[in-house]
């Protein structure tokens, strides 16, 4: 965005990392003024760079410990009615309208195998699905480096 300048982007990457940071502590880390640091954020908030706030969740602390992505193939007429299907899920982390063979790419947690297996089974009502099943995640969800563009 070109009305961002390296302060914004600075005060970005820092909320991405730690959104709990004390405007203070940012202030400090930006030069600024508290004030300055909170019109910053709150302008950002208002053009819609900043969406929300959130915590990270481990989900295997409550027994989620099958992680999965479900590509699903689904005729676009159909879409919207997936669309109100699929937001209604609640073991569904995210899901994506993509490229490719498969036109939505769905993240998913479950506690048990015979969940996931009833979930995709609903799905394919929709169209043809594909399953992974996450072994290990090697890099978590991470922040692109805003203070460097």
């Amino acid at each position: 965005m070109k009305e961002l300048d390296k302060i914004d982007l600075k005060i970005l990457e820092i909320l991405e990392n730690n959104a709990r940071m004390p405007v203070k502590e940012i202030a400090n880390q930006v030069f600024l003024s508290s004030p300055a640091v909170t019109n910053r954020i709150e302008r950002l908030e208002k053009a819609g760079v900043i969406t929300g706030y959130h915590a990270d969740i481990n989900f295997q602390k409550f027994g989620f410990n099958i992680r999965g992505f479900i590509n699903l193939q689904v005729d676009p007429k159909r879409k919207q009615e997936f669309y109100s299907f699929i937001e209604k899920v609640p073991n569904v982390i995210e899901s994506s309208c993509v490229t490719g063979d498969y036109s939505m790419m769905i993240e998913v947690v479950f506690r048990y195998t015979e969940e996931m297996d009833h979930l995709i089974n609903e799905l394919q009502q929709f169209g043809r699905t594909k399953t992974q099943i996450v072994f290990t995640t090697n890099v978590e969800h991470r922040s692109v480096p805003l203070s460097e563009i």
